[in-house]
């Protein structure tokens, strides 16, 4: 647990507000999605034995959708064709309490749970008779296991604008987050929770790049540093409303956490103590754990521990992967709970299917990699091996031996799985490792770097592998030439593209996966059905899946190109002709032969022959991998020696090009450069080498005592 949130141990009565923001959409409908995330979560704090507490805004947003549909149904075409007027905010309370309310009761009423409603005004805190029976009705709600549900009356409110203090000389709370911390004060919260639409508070408004989230607020050093963006989009308050309520709370006695209400788990997960959002504590100024991590320290921190591990020797560097394959066994089932909640946010945010595929963990997936980290384990040992050994002169003995890179940054989207790979490859090639996974893996990435970390000795330590979770991170981390070796990028051509035109850091990857498969005259159909359909429909979303079928000429006159057309369709592959073939098959013309359709959709295209077909994937490939099918030997080899790509296979698919498939164990990723590696990059990808040299008191003296030999030696003596 993180040391600044070691306070949520002791805590029984909680009070949650949830502002307009998160319970309704961004077209004013209710987001009954989240809607449904925190009545579940509010049950399970209850069943636990939580006392909570909820303040909910959302009321005038859900009377003013009522409203417009009302008076919509009852207008005339001619008073369709005049200005909208402005529907009365008070009238839309009004409507929309009930409304709302009556949502709570069918969500907790499902939940077993039992809700009660209580609407204040500002003015009623002035009356001391009235918090009096406040706090026992509430008392005695709580007592029963009821969550009291409470929001201003907006509908009678008599306030015209906010007021400087939570309580003042002329009334008590502006808005729900106001009302949220005078409540916490006054029914003595243990930790009242602020879910806005954002991960928590930043230094500047959250859409700008520079701005970063502050994990802790401490008063004396933020209230002058941050800048803040836009109010609500649609309640009154906004961040620097519940900044303001946060302050007045946290230094008054109650802590406060501002974190994001769109993510399904967070209430519970910062009662675990997790660090996620902004934490408001009145001792946070004396906290020594305040300080953030830098992405430099970070990356300092990975090379030190990288230099621990290459002092051991090659038995305990295999039992740290055996730990690492047996600890994520025995935490499948987190795992794949963590996964669940990514793969349900990415499902509910209209993710492509192709990106959610790439997403989910599913046992198959997570027992394959825990295979493949067992088969690293078991690999012979990489680091320090001879590869050379040269006598210079007499007794003077040069070696060239392998060795780690150093440290590697690793940026990829949306593969939780890739971080294993890449952690299990990092450890058995000595190096030091800081990754940045995409937000759509947040929870999976972190509870898997959590499993592996755990498992890496303490002589070791945890800091070898560096998890980054903030996007606004990697511009710093792009800038360390000085600590970092390598970038890895895995993902999207402009994820690449951008990362290779922001740092003077060398950078290993591919930008696309334009992967082809060329069927020859001389080519057997039977084979070519089953290669084509497996390098298309056998993981579509890979980088190795073939994109564009390229045909030759004759068998659009034997029948041979209707049964490749006919092969795909069955599996329902959605097919694209270049100029040729979309004429003669009636299909869509592609746009681009530079395509690469992540799905069950391809390009195909006739070509003259196997000169025509090389051409074409030299115009419009990627250099990832490409397969000619014939039975024609010297077609073949002429296939095979002039497509320069990082693959290239004869009759075999392409989905082969994998490093766990080349018997690497596993891969960093696929490189199409032509510096150091190419292809997939398995532990050898991930060496550089030295040169040892051992005499016996030589001295060059301008070569005149020395009588060179440069013998070849062997490595193994």
């Amino acid at each position: 647990m993180d040391p600044t949130r070691a306070f949520v141990k002791s805590v029984k009565r909680v009070v949650v507000k949830v502002g307009t923001a998160v319970v309704t959409r961004s077209d004013g409908r209710l987001a009954l999605g989240r809607l449904g995330a925190l009545c579940e979560q509010l049950k399970e704090l209850n069943t636990r034995g939580y006392e909570v507490i909820l303040v909910t805004s959302g009321a005038v947003g859900l009377g003013r959708q009522r409203l417009r549909y009302r008076r919509l149904a009852n207008s005339s075409f001619s008073d369709l064709q005049n200005p909208q007027y402005e529907l009365d905010g008070k009238a839309c309370a009004a409507v929309g309490q009930s409304s709302l309310m009556a949502l709570y009761d069918i969500m907790f009423s499902q939940l077993d749970v039992t809700s009660s409603q209580l609407l204040v005004n500002d003015g009623f805190f002035r009356d001391t008779d009235f918090r009096k029976q406040l706090t026992d009705t509430v008392h005695s709600l709580l007592n029963l296991r009821v969550i009291p549900i409470f929001n201003e009356n907006d509908a009678v409110s008599t306030r015209k604008a906010p007021y400087e203090l939570l309580q003042d000389s002329s009334g008590i709370f502006w808005d729900n987050d106001s009302l949220a911390g005078l409540l916490a004060l006054e029914l003595k919260a243990d930790l009242l929770v602020l879910l806005s639409d954002v991960e928590g508070l930043y230094s500047g408004p959250p859409s700008d790049p520079k701005s970063k989230l502050i994990h802790t607020y401490v008063k004396e050093k933020h209230q002058t540093e941050i800048t803040f963006g836009d109010k609500s989009r649609l309640g009154r308050g906004g961040m620097t409303a519940k900044v303001n309520a946060a302050v007045c709370a946290a230094y008054s006695g109650t802590p406060v956490i501002i974190t994001s209400g769109y993510t399904n788990d967070n209430i519970m997960r910062v009662l675990q103590g997790e660090r996620i959002g902004t934490v408001f504590h009145k001792d946070a100024h004396v906290w020594t754990s305040i300080k953030e991590v830098t992405a430099h320290e970070m990356a300092v921190a990975a090379r030190e521990s990288s230099r621990k591990l290459q002092i051991l020797n090659s038995e305990e560097r295999r039992k740290i992967l055996l730990d690492v394959a047996d600890a994520i066994e025995e935490n499948e089932s987190m795992i794949r709970i963590e996964n669940g909640a990514d793969v349900a946010d990415a499902e509910e945010a209209g993710y492509e299917r192709s990106l959610i595929s790439r997403l989910t963990l599913r046992p198959e997936k997570i027992a394959s990699l825990v295979k493949s980290v067992r088969k690293l384990a078991d690999m012979e040992e990489p680091i320090g091996q001879i590869l050379k050994r040269t006598e210079l002169a007499d007794k003077l003995i040069l070696e060239k031996i392998s060795c780690p890179l150093g440290v590697l940054l690793v940026i990829f989207e949306s593969r939780p799985d890739a971080l294993v790979q890449i952690a299990a490859l990092a450890i058995r090639s000595g190096n030091g490792l800081v990754l940045k996974g995409g937000k759509e893996a947040k929870r999976s990435n972190a509870a898997l770097h959590k499993v592996i970390t755990s498992a890496i000795p303490d002589k070791v330590g945890e800091t070898l592998i560096g998890l980054v979770t903030s996007r606004e991170a990697i511009p710093d981390l792009l800038k360390l030439d000085d600590v970092i070796d390598l970038v890895v990028p895995r993902g999207s051509n402009k994820l690449v593209s951008q990362i290779k035109d922001s740092t003077k850091i060398p950078v290993l990857g591919h930008s696309d996966g334009i992967c082809h498969v060329y069927v020859d005259k001389a080519a057997n159909i039977d084979v070519a059905k089953q290669i084509v359909r497996d390098a298309k429909t056998d993981y579509p979303a890979a980088c190795n899946a073939m994109e564009t079928l390229l045909v030759h000429k004759d068998l659009s006159g034997n029948k041979g190109l209707d049964e490749l057309v006919a092969e795909l369709q069955r599996e329902g592959v959605q097919l694209y002709g270049g100029p040729r073939a979309s004429a003669l098959l009636k299909i869509a013309e592609t746009k681009s032969f530079h395509t690469e359709y992540s799905s069950l959709a391809c390009t195909i295209e006739i070509v003259d022959d196997v000169i025509a077909a090389i051409n074409h994937i030299h115009e419009n490939g990627s250099s990832h991998t490409d397969c000619i099918v014939t039975e024609d030997r010297e077609v073949a080899e002429t296939f095979l020696r002039q497509v320069d790509s990082a693959a290239v296979f004869h009759n075999a698919s392409t989905r082969f090009c994998d490093g766990a498939r080349f018997g690497l164990g596993a891969e960093v990723g696929i490189s199409t450069s032509r510096i150091h590696a190419r292809g997939p990059v398995g532990v050898e990808g991930l060496l550089t080498n030295r040169w040892l040299l051992r005499g016996t008191g030589q001295v060059v003296d301008g070569d005149r005592n020395v009588t060179y030999t440069h013998k070849e030696l062997p490595v193994h003596a």
